[in-house]
């Protein structure tokens, strides 16, 4: 049995009921919109972020969802889908998950529409049920994602981003939609602030964990045969870079900072920052911190009862820093 399909197994039941509630929280009047819809919901990718919602309501609760939980979980995927929808549109980009994109297949301007259709459904949702604790959840996200998004592309022209810039950027960016699934889907069934801010905090740091290992991926073959490098192309800044920056002499920074931003596109150049930071410890200090983000997360969940809700969220936080894609 696949990784993720034992991680989902002991909220199967709640899965495919929410596969279901969610594609009915999309349908719209507007025959073009439902085409457009079923596209997205056809070609749904690993489904993580209803997975966050479910898991932890269930392990805080004691195994109980509600319909807020639901609704929760198909307002997180809403808004996220369209943020998705803007993002292929911003980055130009055809494909997504190995299928052409919205905007590929139906222009800019029809992209644009439907995530700003999917991203008021998404609010009304929540205002239509009076869901406002869980709105503002959501809602933080969001901001904090497209406040990340930028802060990347403002330091990005300069590379010079310190290790702590580079946290705050993947926090927003990437942590936070983590984050807000897993504060989201404990308070849907329980009032105590206290564990409804410990499982923010356990989404978030599994949420910097992923990024790392993302991160990760440009420098090592075991994705995809080879190392890519496309972070270094498009003038990424992840963090074995950015160590083995602050931690070589001015000539070793002056080369690495021209072979970036003037020779990105020369592969020759980019195989060798690639293995200028392999062999000065970049991979292995990103690796170090990111089995540090994972250890803190688990310690967060150590206290809850047995069960096989936090089985399959310790198989998750393991996946995410195992997975090989």
């Amino acid at each position: 049995m696949k990784i993720t399909e034992q991680i989902k197994q002991p909220i199967q039941q709640e899965m495919e009921l929410f596969e279901k509630k969610f594609q009915d929280s999309m349908t719209s009047k507007v025959a073009l919109l439902n085409r457009i819809t079923y596209y997205i919901v056809n070609r749904k990718g690993k489904q993580m972020r209803p997975m966050f919602v479910f898991l932890t309501a269930k392990m805080v609760s004691g195994g109980t969802v509600n319909e807020r939980t639901y609704r929760g979980a198909s307002v997180i995927e809403l808004i996220h889908t369209a943020t998705l929808v803007h993002d292929d549109v911003v980055d130009d980009s055809n494909r997504r998950r190995g299928f052409f994109s919205i905007n590929a297949l139906w222009k800019n301007k029809i992209a644009v529409l439907v995530g700003d259709y999917l991203l008021s459904k998404g609010l009304l949702l929540s205002i239509d049920n009076g869901d406002f604790d869980l709105l503002k959840i959501i809602s933080v996200a969001v901001r904090e994602m497209s406040e990340g998004e930028l802060l990347q592309i403002e330091k990005a022209r300069r590379l010079d981003i310190t290790e702590d810039i580079y946290y705050e950027i993947i926090r927003q960016k990437t942590a936070t939609l983590i984050a807000a699934c897993c504060a989201l889907g404990a308070k849907s069934v329980i009032e105590d602030e206290v564990q409804v801010e410990n499982m923010r905090k356990f989404g978030e740091l599994i949420g910097m964990a992923f990024q790392i290992k993302d991160d990760l991926f440009d420098y090592t073959d075991e994705a995809i045969g080879k190392p890519t490098g496309i972070d270094i192309k498009e003038q990424k800044m992840t963090l074995p870079l950015i160590h083995v920056l602050n931690n070589c002499t001015k000539k070793e920074k002056d080369w690495l900072i021209n072979s970036i931003k003037n020779h990105n596109k020369d592969k020759k150049r980019v195989k060798e920052v690639i293995a200028f930071v392999k062999n000065n410890n970049g991979l292995s200090y990103a690796e170090d911190k990111m089995v540090e983000f994972q250890q803190e997360a688990l310690s967060l969940i150590g206290n809850y009862p047995d069960s096989p809700y936090k089985d399959a969220l310790t198989l998750m936080v393991n996946y995410v820093i195992e997975r090989k894609k």
